[in-house]
Parts: structure tokens; sequence; C-alpha cells
């Protein structure tokens, strides 16, 4: 399974001949898998999601979108912890 930063900096013609590897490769699993003689089946998954990534990608470029580096997940801040009410405070006093 192939990577979508891989696609994006090919053009649109290495796409394109990228994307008839991939139906020709899903074409050969389905008449694998019909036969029986299909013993990796998690590739017809793969193959699938990468033919969507390259669509993807494709219409992007098409569109003229431009395309942002994936940016890091930001961090959680803590939370401060909730004030007790006031019968909560009382009960702390009396023990």
């Amino acid at each position: 399974m192939a990577k979508v930063e891989n696609y994006r900096g090919k053009t649109p013609d290495e796409l394109g001949d990228e994307l008839i590897k991939l139906k020709k490769e899903q074409f050969n699993l389905r008449f694998q898998r019909a036969s029986g003689q299909l013993e990796k089946t998690n590739r017809v998954r793969a193959v699938r999601r990468d033919i969507a990534r390259v669509r993807t990608v494709l219409g992007q470029k098409a569109r003229g979108e431009t395309i942002a580096p994936a940016k890091e997940k930001p961090v959680k801040a803590k939370v401060a912890p909730k004030a007790k009410s006031p019968a909560k405070r009382r009960a702390a006093k009396a023990k």
C-alpha cells in the first residue's frame, strides 16, 4: 500500500500509468479470487484503496488545488481539576 505523498510528487501522466497498472492488477486479483487461486486476500482491498488514492490526487491536480503537507497532531492541554462544591468542602473540613 502506497502513501499518498508518493502519488502527489508524480505528474498526471505518471498517475495515469499507475492507475492503469492498478486496474490491471485488480482485474487479475478478481480472476484469481473467482478461480480459488487467490492467497493474499488483503491485497484486493489494498489495490482498491490505492486506486482511490490515485484518483483523488488526479482530481486535486485537475482542479489545481494546492495540497498542504500534513500537520502535526495538536497536543492536548491539561485541564484544571473541577472546583469542589460547598458540600464537599464542608465534608472535607469535617474529617
